[in-house]
């Protein structure tokens, strides 16, 4: 597989020479500074592809072209926003771009409660606690009918957690859940924007009437839309999987397991009509048997996310080493290199460790977590082929 990294553009304090130095082949980006529903315009696409060929690098993935909210919820102007994302998808496929990581998220992406879980050995990493998710849900975004997705006992436990949660908490975790994780990816709310709570809320009242099987008809109103100018330039469209995989804030998810997976693809039956495996995504929902659903949809997967995570019986969850947890990575590069070894791959989540903590990097995206993560992996793939030659 093509080893990638998920570079944040010029302004990224990891440089390409960096990256160039620890083994990366190939950059998985996106123009960050134009917003949602915009144009890409060919020079500026070939302005940064050009900035990194003349690192010696590639620029392998687009990951993401956003699609605008109004596309998700089919409102009555997203037709035009269609056409814009088209008119991008061309000039991508001029430049030679041709693969393209997307997701059709409502409002929200991957959602965790803590960014700075520590661990045994000093280090760092991202954390899902169930009970404060739904203390946010319940007590502080104040959802209509929140209590009736969870269980008495955990309503108890929000209830305990409501009688000890500081202030310093709550905002901390207004801002894990809705501002840091979202802001550099989908920029529907972005560091500084006052009262991020009432603009969420605001967000998710666009969804109200909109369940799963709506959702399901605007994603493939999206693709059928898109797919002739994919099929005239070679491009693969690479939807992936809901983090967590489950419904969330009463809001629809339609890729969460192996069934949603294979529904997208029957419903657009086109082969430029694929998926971003995400490993760590899926082995978050304990429905999901990671390896079993990497055979099953082998040809169809045109781009991996290699990470694991661990899942507790109460719903929490955690990510794991990438050595371990329910990902099965070791697993994934001996089907991934025997079925596709051109397959574009790139780790993701790696721990905060050996000074990362005070560099600002994006969550999930420090350099010594994600090197030491891509070194691991890179050992797996060297195991792989070494034993293929057995």
């Amino acid at each position: 597989m093509e080893k990638t990294w998920r570079w944040f553009g010029k302004k990224d304090k990891i440089t390409l020479s960096m990256l160039r130095q620890i083994g990366v082949e190939g950059i998985v980006t996106a123009l960050h500074d134009i917003p949602n529903g915009e144009v890409w315009t060919l020079d500026a696409i070939l302005d940064l592809k050009n900035y990194i060929e003349e690192a010696e690098l590639r620029w392998s993935v687009v990951e993401s072209l956003p699609v605008s909210e109004a596309i998700k919820y089919g409102s009555s102007g997203r037709d035009k926003l269609i056409d814009n994302y088209i008119i991008s998808l061309e000039n991508l496929g001029k430049a030679g771009i041709k693969t393209v990581c997307y997701n059709f998220m409502p409002v929200i992406d991957w959602i965790r409660t803590d960014l700075y879980h520590k661990l045994p050995d000093g280090t760092s990493t991202l954390f899902f606690d169930k009970i404060k998710f739904a203390y946010f849900d319940i007590c502080i975004l104040k959802r209509d009918n929140a209590k009736e997705d969870y269980s008495e006992e955990e309503l108890n436990q929000v209830n305990a957690l409501d009688q000890t949660i500081t202030q310093k908490e709550k905002d901390e975790l207004i801002d894990t859940i809705i501002v840091k994780t979202q802001g550099f990816i989908n920029g529907n709310i972005k560091e500084g924007d006052q009262h991020p709570v009432a603009i969420f809320k605001k967000l998710l009242d666009l969804y109200k009437g909109i369940d799963k099987e709506i959702l399901r008809e605007n994603l493939c109103y999206f693709l059928n839309r898109i797919m002739p100018v994919c099929e005239e330039y070679g491009i693969n469209m690479c939807i992936h999987p809901d983090d967590p995989p489950r419904a969330v804030l009463g809001l629809p998810r339609i890729v969460t397991d192996a069934e949603d997976i294979q529904w997208i693809l029957d419903a657009v039956d086109n082969p430029h009509n694929g998926l971003t495996f995400c490993a760590g995504s899926l082995s978050s929902g304990i429905q999901n048997d990671v390896p079993t659903m990497a055979r099953k949809f082998a040809n169809r997967i045109h781009f991996v996310h290699l990470r694991s995570t661990d899942v507790c019986k109460n719903g929490d969850f955690i990510e794991a080493s990438h050595l371990e947890g329910r990902g099965h990575l070791i697993e994934l590069v001996r089907i991934f290199e025997k079925e596709n070894p051109e397959l574009p791959m790139r780790v993701d989540h790696g721990r905060l460790m050996l000074g990362d903590e005070d560099k600002g990097y994006n969550p999930g995206y420090s350099f010594h977590g994600r090197m030491f993560a891509l070194a691991q992996v890179e050992g797996m793939m060297a195991a792989v082929k070494g034993l293929s030659k057995v």
